[in-house]
């Protein structure tokens, strides 16, 4: 891009953006989750490699929970690192996940945060799992937004862990079998995810172009609203997601209808 087209963006976007902000209504998403997707992408377009991708995505997340804080956004969940990531080879999941650990570990230290782990921990290398409990444990206290990190996360892998959850807390009990199957519900599961007691996600944002959800939050945005950005997540920017929050805030939400 030109010299000149780039200064005029950087004139013109700060006006742009406070412009949308000050027309903000007031039907504002309580819980927004993000797809941080395109880090790969990001990295090839500029000749680079992967991990130069995963870590300019890294240093894009402070930013967007400082724009969720602008606008009085109460929940937000991140998904890092899904189940089938992991499948990755060890070259390139390795400095993936250390990433990742680096990036928790920031954010936790900026203590603006409460950050929440959600996935299958015990799939992913004790160090891993052990920094984001540490994380979570630091900030257990922060009130502030409330940040789900979402790393080694599939959304049919929590149902099923949910429902296992709701089978193995009813056998201690010695219920039968008869009864747990009698109990089951959609309440019942709901209070075994890994988001438990949180509100659904009103909206759910996905970078990259891809419209699809891929396993996010598949029991949680039943009736939540998505919006597909075409930018790719390292260069996803404070208007684009100004842009997503007041096309959620314009639609006519008929919560899964």
């Amino acid at each position: 891009m030109a010299d000149w087209k780039r200064g005029l963006r950087r004139v013109l976007y700060p006006a742009y953006e406070a412009r949308v902000l000050r027309r903000m209504p007031d039907n504002l998403p309580k819980h927004v989750g993000v797809m941080l997707d395109g880090n790969r992408r990001w990295a090839r377009a500029v000749g680079r490699d992967s991990a130069h991708g995963h870590r300019a995505g890294a240093a894009n997340i402070e930013p967007l929970l400082g724009w969720c804080d602008e606008v009085g956004i109460e929940v937000v969940t991140l998904w890092l690192l899904s189940t089938d990531n992991l499948n990755r080879s060890e070259a390139e999941l390795a400095p993936l996940l250390e990433i990742i650990e680096e990036a928790v570990a920031s954010l936790a230290d900026a203590r603006r945060w409460r950050l929440h782990p959600v996935g299958a921990l015990d799939l992913l290398p004790a160090s891993t799992a052990q920094r984001l409990k540490e994380a979570e444990d630091a900030t257990r206290d922060v009130d502030g937004l409330l940040v789900n990190i979402a790393v080694g996360y599939g959304g049919r892998q929590e149902i099923a862990d949910a429902v296992r959850s709701l089978i193995l807390e009813h056998a201690a009990r010695g219920t039968s079998v008869e009864e747990i199957a009698a109990g089951v519900s959609v309440e019942s599961i709901a209070e075994h995810l890994y988001t438990k007691g949180q509100p659904d996600p009103d909206l759910v944002i996905r970078t990259s172009g891809e419209q699809r959800l891929g396993g996010f939050l598949l029991w949680q945005s039943a009736t939540s609203e998505f919006y597909f950005c075409e930018a790719y997540w390292p260069d996803f920017r404070r208007v684009d997601f100004l842009r997503a929050i007041r096309a959620y805030a314009q639609r006519e939400r008929r919560h899964g209808a």
